[in-house]
């Protein structure tokens, strides 16, 4: 049995953690920590878990005295799991949800994130947890940077044909999600009043996780950062949960329609949590799930992907649990076999 902690559960990916962990057969969840909550049960603050669970908020212990615990999940804010990981006991596996270890240069780092990096050193520990393309990795590590929901997103629908040499110029990713990708506490661009029923784009040129995937891509096929302009553009819709990515390739080559499924299908077809689907996915079929759906099409020198995530699953919590059960060599799926709805 694993005994896991949560840093940081009173957020929404603590929440998701919470929600999959709670029912893991292989985890024992023996600590969560919300400083401003301490000493409140956790269905206080998260009401879905009302009869679920009689834990109770924590706070934030000195991270050295957690080597009681084989794995640790850090849930908190952009900035923190630097100053938290260093201190870690080196038996505690860890698996970061923010930004903090993502990136291996500190200048962009630093560009992107507003902040020094302080624990480079560190850095270099920590694998990318793209579980699809960096499995191998991932089964040996013990220091995971869990990858951002809109690059994982990207990265997924790229990455065949990224793998394969079929991209060369200008990718355009056009990317919207819903409100709870900004996080449990409200601000002025993410307050419902704002959001609700309103569509608007934000951080031109700027968003955090494009230097991730330009990353990643260049790591698959060096040929990715001097030959590929990606333009990455992120808008906000009026939805609670999910991201949408339509991203349009110019391919090196002529390809059709069935030819691009054959290659999706060549990299992904024993993948459980990625679904290809004919034309476009719904976010509505991967809400609340682990899935990733991906579609495609394509026409004379144009080639669009289409896919669709739950930001909070499989572009946060469940992502980090699947890379856990790989880390602690669990069957991969163990405790994210969680279906949609419908409607």
């Amino acid at each position: 049995m694993i005994k896991a902690g949560i840093l940081g559960g009173s957020g929404y990916g603590g929440s998701e953690l919470l929600r999959i962990l709670l029912f893991h057969p292989e985890v024992e969840l023996t600590l969560v920590t919300a400083n401003e909550h301490a000493g409140k049960r956790i269905d206080a603050v998260h009401p879905n878990l009302a009869k679920l669970t009689d834990l109770k908020f924590n706070t934030m212990p000195d991270p050295g005295d957690l080597d009681g615990l084989d794995c640790v999940f850090l849930a908190l804010p952009h900035g923190q799991a630097m100053e938290i990981a260093p201190s870690l006991p080196r038996s505690v596996k860890t698996i970061d949800l923010s930004g903090d270890f993502r990136l291996t240069d500190a200048v962009v780092f630093k560009q992107f994130y507003g902040r020094e990096h302080t624990a480079m050193q560190t850095q270099r520990e920590f694998v990318y947890g793209l579980t699809e393309v960096n499995r191998n990795q991932i089964k040996e590590a013990t220091h995971i940077a869990n990858p951002g929901c809109f690059a994982t997103a990207l990265e997924l629908g790229l990455f065949p044909l990224v793998a394969s040499g079929l991209v060369k110029g200008k990718v355009i990713a056009d990317m919207k999600t819903g409100s709870s990708g900004s996080g449990a506490k409200a601000a002025a661009n993410t307050h419902h009043p704002k959001r609700a029923n309103s569509f608007y784009a934000y951080k031109t040129f700027a968003h955090q996780h494009q230097p991730e995937v330009e990353q990643l891509l260049g790591s698959v096929n060096s040929e990715w950062s001097s030959e590929c302009n990606l333009i990455f553009q992120v808008h906000s819709i009026p939805v609670v949960r999910g991201i949408f990515a339509s991203i349009y390739v110019t391919p090196t080559k002529s390809i059709t329609p069935d030819e691009v499924g054959d290659l999706f299908r060549g990299f992904y077809g024993n993948e459980f949590f990625i679904r290809l689907v004919d034309g476009s996915p719904d976010i509505n079929w991967v809400k609340n799930t682990n899935f990733v759906d991906i579609g495609w099409a394509a026409h004379d020198d144009t080639v669009i992907v289409f896919v669709a995530l739950d930001n909070l699953v499989k572009g946060a919590a469940g992502q980090a649990v699947q890379n856990m059960n790989l880390m602690f060599g669990i069957e991969e799926r163990e405790g994210l076999v969680l279906p949609g709805s419908n409607p």
